[in-house]
């Protein structure tokens, strides 16, 4: 196990871990969250001992092999499979002493082939090469050197390189950020069934509910650590939260009540003592912290200007980089102002270049792009990142964007993404990736588009910046299109998804869940898990019946789905203005005769409320029970 006894962590002058104390045991799986600079990455470069405790003692069990992703990869001429099995490192060196070995006779020779077999190093190649399946390469990619895959890819590398470890404890930090969802699911199973000790800092809620039993969460200088998976910890946390509130509320009577007593009679000789008495109370005192779960960020997007109907479409296109080897073909598509969608398909498919080819960053190979009159398209990706002035401000940028606006109302909009004081005059180039992708979804939403082509938008973003994205794109009045390997933002705030496929882009009647049973399905038989070829070829013909059957019934599903997402979004501030008129109702002071008209008013608001959410529940009912006979 391992063992944080009585633990303090300073970087600097800033306390990162106060006091701590936790126990993780053998084979437990704990998710690590917490605010961008709480401290995660610290704790895991402790873990590895990169850094040492300031005080207190961190107790790791004799010999434990430790596993994690390096964030570099050198651009080497061994082949990727090669790599990937250098991150079993006993196999390396079994490997190299018997190669060292000129006579293959001998004691030492026996010794080492016996501890080959022992670690399973005769089976070693095909491990690696599944993990690399799992991952996406094919298996021409698994040949080619390292130094000829980009960027993703080689974190992919990396990933596998540290999967192959046979470690105790595997230390994962933000491994979902380069994988497609396919590879997400893939990766979830696969650490379903890890044997060791898994601690993974994620930002992608589903990504934890799918793979950790518990969560450790670093706030404040304090580790607190909640049993059950990430929508567990939201639950424990909510109801720690209340009763820290209700017991720091009940301490600030009492400590006023004290504070009055010393004030009173301090003076007076006759209860002098019990007014001491009471000052060392409040000395001895352990304060209570009050409650604090407001995030930190306040935005909305602003209503657009216009909205013509179509935005846009394409008639005949074809989007790629070469004219004589398109990515999509036979483009014919109209994009409605009402949009909300979601691109589905494998990394490389041409989620992003669709994306480009919309927001005119490239244009079309073939075929016409039209545009509706008033058409403003807000598009965020990764690259965007690198256009902002490393050396300019939050301010300066949104200042270009639009001088005309007073520099406060600037300030106070910046504010709302959390850029305060000197971080929103001082220059970004410190700015960690997190905070430059704040920035620039910043300065997009100023300029009130009607149409968000977001790719990738929730890389590098904590949960609670990616949750006030959530609701603010919920409440968007324009079309979006979005990319991304976050579920829980997908679920959120699409209504329907778009399928991208063998060069062509097509609508997918299902949810996610039924795409993840798709692409794993596909998967599966692309990467010829199933033995013989007759079987193959009846299981394919029983997966695809299988797979339509399900489209059917989505497809059934779909539009009673739809209504109730949009009933869910309609139902939310009715219940809250209710919830605000019945408050409002309850105080004595509104019955006064001089607000006789406000009382009139408000019980008509409160009765016209009270109505429409009394017909949304009575048709959320029916739309449930037709969901269920649809099986």
């Amino acid at each position: 196990m391992i063992r944080f006894k009585d633990l303090t962590l300073l970087r600097g002058t800033k306390q990162l871990l106060d006091h701590v104390d936790l126990t993780l045991h053998p084979g437990s799986k704990t998710g690590l969250v917490g605010a961008n600079g709480a401290g995660k990455s610290s704790l895991f470069a402790m873990l590895r001992g990169e850094i040492h405790a300031d005080s207190g003692d961190l107790e790791m069990p004799p010999r434990i092999t430790i596993a994690h992703v390096a964030q570099e990869t050198p651009a080497l001429a061994i082949s990727a499979i090669d790599y990937v099995l250098q991150g079993d490192a006993e196999l390396c060196r079994i490997e190299t002493a018997l190669a060292a070995i000129a006579d293959h006779e001998g004691h030492e020779h026996a010794e080492l082939l016996a501890k080959l077999e022992a670690i399973d190093g005769y089976s070693a190649r095909a491990r690696a090469g599944k993990l690399l399946a799992g991952l996406g390469f094919s298996q021409d990619e698994m040949s080619r050197p390292v130094s000829s895959f980009s960027g993703g890819w080689r974190m992919r590398l990396n990933l596998a390189q540290a999967l192959m470890c046979r470690s105790d404890l595997l230390l994962l930090d933000e491994p979902t950020n380069h994988l497609d969802l396919e590879t997400v699911v893939w990766l979830e199973n696969w650490l379903n069934s890890y044997q060791g000790m898994l601690v993974v800092i994620s930002h992608d809620r589903d990504f934890l509910d799918n793979t950790v039993k518990q969560i450790l969460h670093i706030e404040r200088a304090k580790l607190n650590l909640y049993t059950g998976n990430y929508a567990d910890f939201e639950d424990q946390k909510a109801q720690r939260l209340a009763l820290q509130q209700a017991a720091f509320e009940k301490q600030q009577r009492e400590i006023a009540h004290l504070e009055s007593f010393i004030t009173r009679f301090k003076a007076k000789a006759s209860k002098a003592k019990q007014a001491q008495s009471r000052v060392k109370s409040l000395e001895r005192m352990e304060r209570i912290a009050a409650a604090h779960v407001d995030s930190p960020f306040t935005f909305a997007f602003r209503q657009p200007d216009s909205s013509p109907n179509p935005l846009l479409r394409i008639e005949n296109g074809e989007a790629g980089y070469d004219v004589a080897r398109p990515i999509l073909r036979n483009l014919n598509l109209s994009l409605e102002k009402t949009a909300r969608l979601g691109l589905l398909g494998v990394n490389g498919a041409g989620k992003s270049t669709l994306i480009k080819a919309l927001a005119g960053e490239r244009p079309l190979l073939a075929g016409q792009l039209v545009e509706g009159k008033g058409l403003k398209i807000g598009y965020f990706a990764q690259h965007q990142l690198e256009h902002l002035r490393l050396d300019e401000s939050p301010l300066w940028h949104l200042q270009k964007i639009d001088p005309a606006t007073r520099e406060q109302d600037h300030r106070n909009y910046l504010g709302g993404f959390d850029f305060h004081g000197e971080m929103a005059t001082g220059p970004i180039a410190p700015f960690s990736g997190g905070e430059k992708a704040r920035l620039a979804l910043a300065l997009l939403i100023w300029q009130k588009p009607n149409l968000l082509l977001l790719d990738e938008p929730t890389n590098h973003l904590d949960i609670e910046m990616r949750q006030a994205l959530t609701l603010a794109m919920q409440d968007f009045e324009g079309a979006l299109i979005v990319v991304s390997h976050d579920r829980h933002l997908l679920r959120a705030t699409v209504d329907d998804f778009w399928l991208i496929e063998n060069g062509s882009v097509r609508p997918f009647d299902g949810d996610l869940d039924d795409y993840t049973r798709y692409s794993q399905e596909v998967r599966q038989a692309e990467q010829g898990e199933l033995r013989s070829s007759s079987g193959v070829q009846d299981r394919k013909a029983q997966k695809r019946e299988e797979a339509e059957l399900r489209q059917r019934l989505a497809a059934q599903r779909k539009p009673l789905e739809k209504e109730l997402q949009q009933l869910d979004r309609k139902m939310l501030p009715l219940q809250s203005e209710h919830a605000s008129l019945s408050a409002k109702l309850g105080d004595e002071g509104l019955y006064a005769p001089e607000r006789k008209d406000e009382l009139q008013q408000t019980l008509r608001r409160e009765a016209e409320v009270k109505m429409q959410l009394d017909e949304c529940e009575l048709r959320w009912l029916e739309l449930h029970e037709q969901l269920d006979q649809i099986t």
